[in-house]
């Protein structure tokens, strides 16, 4: 479990092929003192386990299917991730409940400068729509943020900027995919009516 407050941006070094899986190195800095061998970690709102750790670097194993349904696949030497490592009993809640799993690839529609802040507006898969409320919460590549406009399966946010210098989203373009995961409490609501009146679900 997660907040979606983002610890730091780590850079990616190496994703390879390992096994019948592949193997991400991921360089990072103070989020390396505070986790240990086997813990969870968030990487751009997945979650992932800590394989091996370095001085000064993380190392994790992906499924084939982990890069299919998520950014992942796309990332190459030089990436910007966002990490986070797992909530701990007694520790601050000052995003939202976050589980690090992926509920589909959104892509970024518009990324602008408006005043101080950056505004940004992004495509959810088909279907997902229904997901998002005006100030809900949703998670971003791991990011939580609150949701601003929805019009159909698209939804914009405010990007304050302690969000835009912290995180990897300055890096990003129209045009760029960003992992998804909607609030844990929408989905139940969703899959009970689901349920009950016979509507789709999400998949």
């Amino acid at each position: 479990m997660f907040t979606g407050l983002i610890e730091e941006a780590g850079r990616v070094r190496d994703l390879s092929p390992r096994g019948a899986g592949w193997r991400l190195r991921v360089a990072a800095g103070d989020l390396l003192k505070s986790v240990a061998l086997g813990d969870s970690i968030a990487v751009n709102g997945c979650c992932l386990t800590a394989a091996l750790i370095g001085p000064d670097a993380v190392e994790f194993d992906l499924l084939e299917e982990t890069l299919r349904v998520t950014n992942l696949g796309d990332l190459k030497p030089g990436s910007v991730v966002n990490l986070e490592s797992s909530l701990r009993v007694g520790g601050k809640l000052g995003g939202h409940f976050v589980t690090g799993h992926i509920d589909g690839p959104g892509e970024i529609v518009v990324l602008e400068p408006r005043g101080a802040d950056h505004h940004l507006r992004v495509r959810a898969p088909a279907g997902s729509g229904r997901l998002l409320v005006p100030k809900g919460s949703v998670a971003i590549d791991g990011i939580s943020l609150t949701v601003g406009e929805v019009a159909g399966d698209e939804f914009s946010v405010w990007l304050i900027p302690h969000t835009w210098t912290a995180t990897n989203l300055a890096g990003r373009r129209a045009g760029d995919r960003v992992n998804l995961e909607f609030d844990l409490l929408g989905k139940y609501v969703d899959q009970l009516l689901a349920a009950r009146l016979g509507a789709p679900k999400l998949s």
